[in-house]
């Protein structure tokens, strides 16, 4: 009986270890510099952002980073200085982003500089907006369609952004590579959940041609984030910027066209 006693106990006790809550020490990694920004084919100014990241379990308030030299330039020898209009972003005075050239952003801060390079594609049209309604397990879901056609022989990525009544979907991330679908007429989903918006909303979409390094930005942070069109990994992590020293972040020179329809 002592044998089975003991076995008892100690399965009681592997039991109680297997519930025992584990608080993971993740405040103490060190705060690293954030910026994001982009330079496009609508008129100036452009902005970057900068910020301080802050400890996993704090509160979602990023410092903002002040006093900054911010420059961007382009390869035609245009270089625009960024002024801080407020704490943490700079704007830009006379910089007109064009298709097809080559723009580099350049960051001091906290005595550590940080470059990035993003060549804007062409643009391609944005034909229209459409909807599509299926039902399944007794509900109804509407979703918004973006229809263009993509160049043959050309390697082009998308982004979509959606608003609903001019305000922005904030989760949502959705880009597209026509690596598939090359020269062909698109006609992609935007999986958003349904209850976002109603018949009578006014839903804007932007469609930005982006270039590879910012695709790849984004696709990583909707696999990380699980609020992307592809769904989710396991293990979050921060998706790979193009911006070097250890920044996160990103840098996005990109043409871009937008589309509105009321919500059928």
């Amino acid at each position: 009986m002592k044998i089975y006693s003991s076995i008892i106990i100690l399965l009681a006790i592997c039991f109680y270890s297997c519930k025992k809550t584990v608080v993971l020490d993740l405040n103490n990694a060190p705060a690293q510099t954030v910026i994001q920004g982009d330079v496009t084919n609508e008129s100036g100014p452009y902005t970057i952002t900068i910020n301080q990241s802050v400890g996993f379990y704090a509160d979602n308030v990023f410092p903002p980073v002040s006093g900054a030299v911010v420059k961007i330039s382009d390869n035609n020898g245009i270089t625009d200085s960024l002024t801080e209009t407020t704490p943490g972003v700079y704007s830009t005075h006379t910089l007109q982003g064009q298709p097809g050239n080559t723009y580099i952003l350049s960051v001091v801060a906290n005595n550590i500089n940080y470059t990035a390079t993003s060549t804007m594609p062409m643009l391609v049209p944005f034909d229209s907006i459409s909807f599509r309604t299926t039902s399944a397990f007794g509900q109804t879901r509407t979703n918004a369609l973006v229809n263009f056609q993509d160049p043959a022989g050309i390697k082009n990525q998308y982004q979509f952004i959606e608003y609903i009544n001019g305000k922005q979907f904030t989760k949502s991330i959705f880009v597209f590579d026509d690596r598939l679908s090359d020269g062909r007429y698109i006609t992609s989903t935007l999986f958003t959940d349904s209850t976002y918006f109603n018949s009578g909303d006014v839903l804007k979409i932007n469609m930005n041609c982006i270039d590879p390094d910012v695709y790849t930005y984004f696709y990583q942070l909707s696999r990380s984030s699980g609020n992307g069109t592809f769904g989710s990994t396991a293990s979050p992590a921060n998706p790979t910027s193009n911006i070097n020293n250890g920044a996160l972040g990103y840098f996005s020179a990109h043409t871009t066209e937008a589309r509105t329809v009321v919500v059928p």
